[in-house]
């Protein structure tokens, strides 16, 4: 019913910059806040940064200042720019997306894309 594909992950060396892209369909439905989240190994899925679908954005501490969530409604699509990148940013990096018809609303999930940064 609903789909959200992920693009942009790779290597990269510390301090460099990546931008993930984030592509969401759903027959009927309406897109309305999406996010990125990311999984280190070992460790829970953490909330890297949200944006509703009139713009406003959230972020963890972690990514403020380095991180910037953006979306193009009219493409369906979510971005991340990541600069700054550090060692710890290493995760596979996932897209979420509130979609939303009448009578419900359902939550979807990407397939992830892996983000390493490293030396």
């Amino acid at each position: 019913q609903v789909q959200l594909v992920e693009s942009g992950g790779g290597l990269v060396q510390p301090g460099g910059s990546l931008r993930l892209s984030c592509v969401a369909s759903g027959s009927g439905f309406s897109i309305y806040t999406m996010g990125w989240y990311r999984q280190a190994p070992g460790k829970q899925r953490e909330l890297v940064a949200t944006i509703t679908k009139g713009g406003n954005t959230n972020y963890a501490d972690s990514v403020k200042g380095r991180f910037t969530i953006s979306r193009d409604n009219a493409k369906n699509t979510m971005y991340l720019q990541m600069n700054s990148l550090k060692p710890e940013d290493t995760a596979v990096y996932y897209c979420n997306g509130e979609f939303r018809r009448v009578g419900g609303s359902i939550s979807g999930w990407g397939q992830g894309t892996q983000v390493t940064v490293s030396s």
